[in-house]
This record gives C-alpha cells, sequence and structure tokens, in this order.
C-alpha cells in the first residue's frame, strides 16, 4: 500500500519528478539527490515499507536482485571498482526516510570521501565472543 504522507512513495510512484534510471512495476530506481558518487542510486519500492521488517520477504528478494543487476550495469558503464550496498533501519542506524530503500554507491579509486562508511572497530574476548554467538544463534 502507497503512504501518501511519503516523500519516497510519492517518488516511486510517479508524484514528484525523479531522475530515474529503471523502473517496473514493484520498484523504482533514482539517482540519489545529495550522491556520495557519481552513480549512487536508491533502489524504492513502490509499496510503502518502514524498514526491512515490514517489508514481504519476496518483495526483498526482488531488491536484492535489481541491486545486484543495476550493480553490475553500473560498473560496466562508469567503470567503477567496487560497491557500497546500504540498507539502514531505524533512526540510530542513520535511517532518515522511514521507507525501505537501497543506497547503491559505486566506487572509484579516486573517490575523494572513501569514508562514507566508517566505524570504529570493537575488540571482544574470546569469551565475549562465544557468549555473542551463542545468544545469537538460531
Amino acid at each position: 500500500m502507497k503512504d501518501d504522507n511519503c516523500i519516497f512513495c510519492k517518488l516511486a510512484n510517479g508524484d514528484i519528478p525523479t531522475n530515474s534510471i529503471y523502473e517496473d512495476d514493484d520498484f523504482k530506481v533514482i539517482l540519489d539527490a545529495s550522491p556520495a558518487t557519481k552513480g549512487h542510486v536508491l533502489i524504492l519500492p513502490k509499496q510503502h515499507y518502514a524498514n526491512i521488517f515490514e517489508i514481504e520477504d519476496e518483495t526483498l528478494a526482488k531488491a536484492a536482485k535489481l541491486a545486484k543487476k543495476i550493480m553490475t550495469h553500473e560498473k560496466d558503464v562508469l567503470g567503477c571498482e567496487g560497491y557500497n550496498l546500504v540498507q539502514n533501519n531505524g533512526e540510530v542506524a542513520g535511517q532518515t526516510v522511514f521507507h525501505f530503500h537501497m543506497h547503491l554507491i559505486p566506487r572509484y579509486e579516486s573517490d575523494d570521501n572513501k569514508n562514507v562508511i566508517e566505524w570504529n572497530h570493537k575488540e571482544f574476548t574470546d569469551d565475549e565472543m562465544k557468549t555473542i554467538c551463542d545468544e545469537m544463534s538460531m
């Protein structure tokens, strides 16, 4: 279902003009308005899902396949040497628009912002790692 108050629903469904590079029945892929690099795009589902916890498994699988297709095409066309695939969930994780979306960010040796995705590495003891592993095992 579409959310009439969601900017990404409006972008994905053509209510607001975009620089679109791909569209099908389920998704629209647009250039990011504030790109990290040349070719930085967003995959937007046309239906509204706030995050990965709400999106249907089938739609999520389609998004992953589409990401691979777009990244492969852009790698050929733009000549990038690498890629970041980013999908944030929740404000604490950096999500600012609460409509599921994927960032596809081509990476180039010449990037002037190689630290776009960066974190401080943590260290855990072997016992802490075992405890974490035990807690998370499915």
